[in-house]
């Protein structure tokens, strides 16, 4: 069966199949944790002393003692068993980006030869997988292979279920044998830790007396695709690099907007339903659904969580996106930009920092002007994201990111904060020395008595900022949709310890020189709205006036591209930042910045060689064959004295022969590695390599729309993203 014959044979089989039958949910309190080793099951579990010390460490981070890890192995393994699971395995987040697993049996002999299980306090706390294949940016040598797993208690275990069996997943760390960072969670916690520590003092020089340890909590809303198997299996470009670097725009896209939030198609739904009920008895609090912008575009999103856990929960909930869909005919997509043309796929962050005894500190409640403790943390973010805008650019930046910031579908590249009318009317007065109140925001009452009247959100919602007040939090909407949230979490967690110690030095010397605490913060807020303000803007971000204005009048960072962002991890302040805090050692730092500039080229890499391969193997032919056709059919009219007109076939002749002199320089560009450094290279990638891609794309989506349909080899737009 050609290409073109197996095209048409799947819209032929999707079509026809047989309707879906949605299925009764099952209750949430019957399934809710049903698979996860949770405080309650543990205080069913283990002795009271146990599971009281098991409490402390998971809602503080206390340590736990060598004794206490025994007794939770133990009852951990009973569990376990009894689910059905003879392995377990320290689950673990290294510097790809995905999760890793070593699987190691409960099953043991004894020197009678006799099969037993086993399962202590020592198996539980470590394990060492091979640490000599995972991305480590030159912190290990060749032939140093160590690699040291531990258990974080603070993250609970779980049983992951599949078709060959169950397996008790224990969330980790992963570290080098000489003790270095190699993974994700380690810096994560670090961070936490630090603005704990920073924040816990700033309290305490607000006169609070009571102070629970503080968390930063997240919620991200994950945005995906969803393509038919049989269309994606058709296109190398979708299993291999994960977006279509070919493809030309259908009739109709998304011009209409009546795919967002419409209904959502039953197929759809009921894979939704299936990948909700695996989150729930994983523990993940699954809270919307519902339809993008973009046709085959959809969205979930959890409840809030501590960041620690939403970190994990984010891994696992992207694994069972991908594998569910397998069950249901489709493949989920997670590239950032997928289909060119249409809005791509985003995970915005909804980050925010509070404790047991204050609640959440980023609330300004219902008079912001009077809660000094919120204006101060939001302070520290305005400061922390004017001083290290680079780095949260850094830490978003890969080569599926780059196709989509920048555009009219996402928030640009240049990193500002949006802070809604009311609270930027605040620190406007605070700038000015004053602090006297704001306006109300007003009832909504739209003269229909069925409605009740409500009270009017402070300000509007801003789309265009990579970095808004939404209410009570921080969205972070510029972060990929295939991207960890770690990373993007440490950056934020970091920048806040460093801004509320440099807050709580300012407001120490303010009371210590006889201030009262109000007159105290307004001066140190004044300082910082002087030094920092310029990074506030609630304009439209994608407006050529305000990439002028940021750039030149307010001195913030354009950074388009991952070359142009990267190196900024090394740039000496942001050294400075993660060292004075204890978050990264220089050493890991650069590790990261040379593991995530070479997954930034290999990524390149890979997409040249298959915009290279695809034209010439799939693309050319196929033009070559409808050539043929137009050939035999013009000599056939010219001998009944038909003229017909040549047109098309100019065309497809200097479409293919203009794609193929690309495709040769495309070739002679990737094999290109005399660079002087890696800086070069990525520029290289994200300048000529780039612009040679998108050339060939160019002449390949031209001839899509001039070859017969029933002739083009590859699955089109207007089929993946409109049959399901």
């Amino acid at each position: 069966m050609s290409r073109s014959e197996a095209r048409a044979q799947a819209v032929f089989e999707i079509t026809t199949g047989e309707p879906i039958s949605l299925a009764k949910p099952k209750a949430l309190d019957e399934i809710w944790a049903a698979d996860v080793f949770t405080l309650v099951k543990m205080e069913d579990a283990l002795s009271k002393s146990a599971f009281k010390a098991m409490k402390k460490t998971m809602e503080t981070g206390a340590p736990l003692s060598p004794e206490v890890a025994d007794d939770v192995a133990a009852a951990m393994k009973s569990w376990a068993l009894s689910r059905g699971a003879n392995y377990f395995a320290h689950v673990f987040y290294p510097l790809t980006g995905a999760s890793a697993e070593k699987h190691d049996s409960f099953i043991v002999t004894d020197p009678s030869g006799r099969a037993i299980t086993e399962f202590n306090g020592s198996l539980l706390t470590k394990g060492e997988p091979d640490g000599s294949s995972f991305p480590n940016g030159g912190i290990r040598q060749t032939n140093a292979a160590r690699g040291y797993t531990f258990w974080d208690p603070t993250s609970p275990a779980y049983i992951l279920e599949r078709a060959n069996g169950a397996t008790l997943c224990i969330p980790s760390v992963f570290v080098s044998w000489t003790g270095e960072a190699l993974d994700k969670k380690v810096p994560l916690l670090r961070s936490n830790a630090a603005m704990n520590i920073a924040g816990t003092r700033l309290l305490n020089l607000m006169g609070e007396k009571e102070v629970a340890p503080l968390n930063s909590s997240c919620g991200a809303e994950q945005e995906y695709f969803l393509v038919d198997s049989t269309f994606a299996n058709q296109r190398p470009d979708l299993l291999l690099a994960g977006r279509t670097v070919f493809g030309a725009a259908p009739a109709k896209g998304q011009e209409f907007d009546d795919h967002y939030f419409g209904a959502i198609p039953e197929r759809v739904q009921a894979y939704m339903e299936a990948v909700e009920e695996t989150l729930y008895r994983l523990g993940i609090p699954a809270k919307t659904r519902h339809n993008e912008v973009a046709p085959g575009q959809f969205e979930i999103a959890p409840y809030f969580e501590s960041a620690n856990v939403a970190a994990d929960h984010q891994q696992m909930l992207m694994t069972v996106l991908k594998n569910t869909a397998k069950k249901h005919g489709f493949v989920c997509l997670l590239h950032e930009k997928p289909f060119a043309g249409v809005n791509g796929s985003g995970k915005h962050v909804n980050w925010s920092v509070g404790n047991a005894t204050q609640g959440n500190l980023l609330d300004p409640g219902e008079t912001p002007h009077q809660n000094l403790n919120f204006l101060l943390f939001c302070g520290a973010v305005i400061r922390g994201v004017h001083l290290y805008g680079p780095l949260l650019r850094a830490v978003i930046a890969s080569a599926g990111n780059d196709h989509r910031l920048g555009a009219n579908e996402a928030p640009p590249a240049i990193l500002s904060v949006y802070l809604g009318s009311e609270i930027e009317a605040i620190f406007e007065q605070i700038k000015e020395g004053k602090l006297d109140g704001t306006g109300v925001a007003g009832i909504m009452d739209l003269g229909l008595s069925e409605i009740i009247p409500f009270a009017k959100d402070a300000g509007d919602r801003n789309r265009t900022s990579p970095f808004a007040f939404t209410g009570n939090r921080f969205e972070f909407r510029a972060v990929g949709s295939q991207q960890s949230v770690s990373g993007p979490l440490i950056a934020m967690n970091t920048m806040l310890a460093d801004s509320l110690s440099w807050i709580a030095d300012k407001l120490d010397s303010e009371l210590a020189g006889g201030a009262d605490k109000p007159a105290a913060v307004i001066a140190v807020l004044k300082d910082l709205m002087t030094e920092h303000g310029a990074v506030i803007f609630g304009g439209d971000g994608y407006s050529a006036e305000w990439h002028r204005m940021a750039v030149e009048e307010r001195g913030l960072k354009n950074l388009p591209t991952t070359a142009d962002a990267l190196p900024y991890l090394q740039d000496d302040s942001v050294k400075a930042l993660f060292t004075r805090t204890g978050v990264l050692t220089e050493v890991e730092l650069k590790s990261r910045y040379e593991v995530y500039a070479e997954i930034y080229v290999l990524s390149m890499a890979v997409e040249a060689n298959l915009v290279a391969d695809m034209a010439k193997t799939i693309i050319y032919p196929a033009a070559m064959k409808y050539l043929s056709d137009l050939a035999s059919a013009t000599s056939a009219a010219a001998a009944l004295g038909i003229t017909v007109d040549t047109a098309t076939v100019s065309a497809v002749a200097a479409h293919a022969d203009a794609m193929l002199a690309v495709v040769t320089q495309l070739g002679a560009a990737s094999a290109r590695h005399d660079f002087e450094s890696t800086e070069a290279h990525m520029q290289f990638c994200a300048g000529e390599l780039r612009s040679l891609m998108d050339e060939v794309r160019t002449h390949v989506d031209a001839l899509e729309l001039e070859v017969a349909d029933d002739q083009w080899p590859l699955p089109k737009y207007r089929e993946m993203l409109f049959i399901k």
